[in-house]
């Protein structure tokens, strides 16, 4: 953008003060007579009047408030009542995922109960040693390793189908 500058004169300077000092006359304006048209009355007599019809009765209708605007209180009531619309939503959802969940759950229980535990024999002889060697654990190394190799080799023929148990 250029480069402005703004030059006031001493003369400039000197009419603005006797503006001020000089005061406006203005003039108000007078206002004109208004001339009166008579209107010539009628000399000849009408025949009959027109008949005039009765006013009827006033009728007095009871006097029915406008309806109050909405308080605050309405509206918080009503923000409130979209966020529980809402939250039911979700909430039904909810039930809608934890049911077909339960399904699931159902289903893979009843797949696994048909089937017989893997290494039960080795398991209960893994216990049968821990109770009668209470006092030195370390005897049952053996019997612990024997599980352990055939919970390994159930969990690779049958997939992870919890053979540990």
């Amino acid at each position: 953008m250029g480069d402005y500058t703004i030059r006031i004169s001493t003369s400039l300077i000197d009419q603005l003060a006797r503006d001020d000092e000089k005061q406006v006359k203005r003039r108000t304006r007078k206002p004109k007579p208004r001339k009166v048209v008579e209107q010539p009355e009628d000399i000849e007599p009408k025949s009959s009047p027109a008949p005039v019809l009765p006013f009827p009765p006033p009728m007095y209708l009871p006097v029915t408030p406008a309806p109050p605007p909405p308080s605050p209180a309405i509206q918080v009531v009503e923000a409130i009542g979209a966020v529980v619309a809402e939250s039911e939503k979700v909430l039904e959802k909810l039930h809608k995922k934890e049911a077909m969940m339960r399904e699931e759950l159902t289903k893979r229980a009843k797949e696994l109960a048909g089937n017989p535990s893997p290494c039960t024999d080795e398991r209960a002889g893994c216990a049968e040693c821990y109770r009668s060697n209470m006092q030195d654990p370390l005897k049952c190394a053996e019997a612990v390793k024997r599980f352990e190799a055939c919970v390994r080799m159930a969990r690779r023929s049958g997939g992870a189908m919890g053979a540990a148990q």
